[in-house]
């Protein structure tokens, strides 16, 4: 199975037609699935993790992000008393969506300068102990994880502690990129589509723009068959393949995932009822 979805659901004007306040409404009538970047900026109150459950479709998955502090990404003051305590609210916030069953997966994303070492090895264990209720899967970002030296390891690991591998797309611009290496490691994986802006990865900009810079992609048809062969390849390795299209810089995620659920030939079930608009284009 192969679930089609875009990182966040308020950057795709597209799709809306109603207030701002009902994005997620509009959002869940036109994809299954959806990742949670707002809580890698702040551990989200219970309250806005019921709020979102009570948005969406029984049969909605959200891909949640790990909050900041616990992938190292951090600046600034540590606004917590421990690190105990920092995971203790990341699994209250996160819990509602594993009891309503509305938790595709967890996902921690390391940070470019995260290399493969053994310190990091045994850090990545201590998040899967305190995040052992849950389905995680790993992102890298630093390509040593994929070397020829460590690639075989790494997947080795992923797999001996039950943590699904983030296949992501992206470009290829040195050591704080990885290869797209299209190996499931558990009966789940989630691919996920950065684009191929090379100029913007390397030069993201300032602190405010870099995302406008980094994610500013549109990927074309010949690109999209080509990742429709490595989902189907990936299809046959796990029984689920979540694709989360991250190119959002230039409103090209919600097309382009269009685009690739055409080309895939998907209709997903249990869709919220889209609400009608007299002015409603190719979607």
């Amino acid at each position: 199975m192969i679930q089609i979805g875009l990182t966040g659901w308020g950057d795709h004007p597209d799709l809306y037609v109603s207030s701002a306040r009902e994005r997620l409404q509009d959002y869940s009538a036109h994809f299954p699935v959806v990742e949670l970047d707002a809580a890698f900026y702040a551990i989200q109150p219970i309250k806005n993790s019921l709020k979102w459950i009570k948005e969406t479709p029984d049969n909605f998955q959200f891909v949640v992000k790990t909050y900041q502090g616990i992938t190292g990404h951090l600046r600034g003051d540590f606004p917590f008393d421990s690190i105990e305590e920092m995971f203790e609210l990341y699994r209250q916030s996160v819990m509602p969506f594993k009891n309503s069953g509305k938790l595709s997966m967890i996902l921690a994303q390391f940070p470019p300068w995260f290399q493969c070492t053994k310190e990091n090895v045994q850090y990545i264990r201590k998040v899967r102990e305190e995040l052992k209720d849950f389905e995680v899967v790993i992102e890298f970002r630093h390509q040593s994880w994929y070397s020829s030296e460590y690639k075989d390891s790494t997947l080795h690991f992923l797999k001996e502690n039950g943590l699904h591998h983030s296949v992501c797309d992206e470009p290829q611009a040195g050591d704080g990129s990885i290869p797209l290496v299209p190996i499931a490691t558990t009966n789940k994986v989630l691919v996920r589509l950065h684009g191929r802006n090379t100029y913007g990865w390397v030069n993201p900009g300032n602190n405010v723009k870099w995302r406008e810079v980094r994610y500013l992609y549109d990927y074309n048809k010949e690109e999209l068959s080509s990742i429709k062969g490595i989902c189907e390849y990936l299809e046959k390795q796990a029984k689920e393949v979540v694709v989360l299209f991250n190119n959002n810089s230039g409103g090209h995620a919600a097309s382009n995932a269009k685009t690739f659920q055409s080309m895939l030939g998907i209709d997903f079930e249990g869709l919220a009822p889209k609400q009608l608009d007299f002015f409603e284009g190719d979607f």
